[in-house]
């Protein structure tokens, strides 16, 4: 397993379409000689048939570990707006012990670039994580002064290098979780990482984990109040989608279209568990048309001009 590239998912069993769409576009976007291996951190056993179909995504590059970690946690605060499955990430030194480094990945994502090459060319030094730092709106300034953080080196946790053997002897797990029991925590896990590892992140750039704001013009003159306009280029052009809003499999999102790309290219006995609202299979027909879906892309770009105006 040593030459697999460590990956670690989070989710529960009605994550697991987002899962495998998040999964399928990581192979798509790595070359064929790029093998994983994948730790999948459960909050509740998942289906066998389940595992299986993830296991059959490709035999030969992708391997699967399951932890189920149910019971674990129970004493940290939980935002009613996140599933307790977010902060698993704080336990992956004590939890991979075999690993060094790895890299977290949220369900809710489709990854545009090559994984596995960023890991082999990343130096983590001193520096317990990588990560994309947000570019941080106005609105935001006063959370993140509140909670001792400062506006540009703020960064999401959706998409982190984690050096697990710094973090491991600098017995991080347990500062993360005793920190994690702070209530009224607007991203509590997300929250957690930023004020621990203050000044010991690696940024990354903004096309390995381009939230929503990152894909909206009107967000744009605070993008680039921290990043270039080649960034923003990049992440029009091939940015990793991380869905931080609404949900595409849910109701029309940011880039609703390229996870409906790629949710249709997985293997049709995968997609036989699927149980994605009808609401949003219908939207997705919207998008085969390409006179329909300029239609309602000109629509929806109208809708943000004049709400954002």
């Amino acid at each position: 397993m040593s030459n697999r590239i460590p990956l670690v998912l989070a989710f529960t069993p009605n994550y697991f379409i987002p899962a495998a769409v998040c999964l399928h576009s990581i192979l798509k976007h790595s070359s064929e000689k790029d093998l994983f291996h994948v730790y999948v951190l459960l909050s509740e056993e998942l289906p066998e048939d389940m595992k299986q179909e993830l296991g059959k995504m490709d035999e030969k590059r992708m391997t699967f570990s399951f932890i189920n970690l149910e019971g674990q946690l129970n004493d940290i605060y939980i935002d009613p707006k996140y599933t307790i499955a977010a902060s698993y990430r704080l336990l992956l030194p004590e939890l991979l012990p075999q690993c060094d480094k790895v890299i977290y990945i949220d369900c809710d994502v489709v990854v545009r670039n090559n994984l596995a090459e960023l890991y082999r060319s990343t130096d983590l030094g001193d520096n317990y994580l990588a990560a994309v730092f947000e570019a941080t709106l106005d609105f935001q300034v006063e959370y993140l002064k509140k909670i001792g953080c400062e506006p540009g080196k703020y960064f999401n946790s959706g998409f982190l290098m984690m050096n697990l053997a710094l973090l491991r002897s600098d017995k991080m797990s347990g500062k993360f979780i005793e920190a994690a029991k702070e209530e009224g925590l607007q991203f509590p896990d997300q929250d957690v990482l930023n004020k621990l590892c203050e000044n010991r992140v690696l940024g990354l750039p903004p096309y390995y984990n381009s939230i929503r704001t990152f894909y909206l013009p009107q967000y744009k003159e605070a993008f680039l109040k921290y990043y270039t306009e080649s960034d923003w280029r990049a992440i029009q052009e091939h940015g990793t989608i991380h869905y931080t809003g609404t949900k595409p499999w849910n109701t029309f999102a940011v880039q609703f279209d390229v996870w409906w790309r790629y949710y249709k290219q997985l293997p049709a006995s995968l997609k036989a568990k699927d149980k994605l609202k009808f609401n949003s299979r219908l939207s997705s027909l919207v998008f085969k048309s390409s006179l329909l879906r300029q239609l309602v892309s000109r629509a929806i770009e109208v809708y943000r001009t004049v709400r954002y105006k």
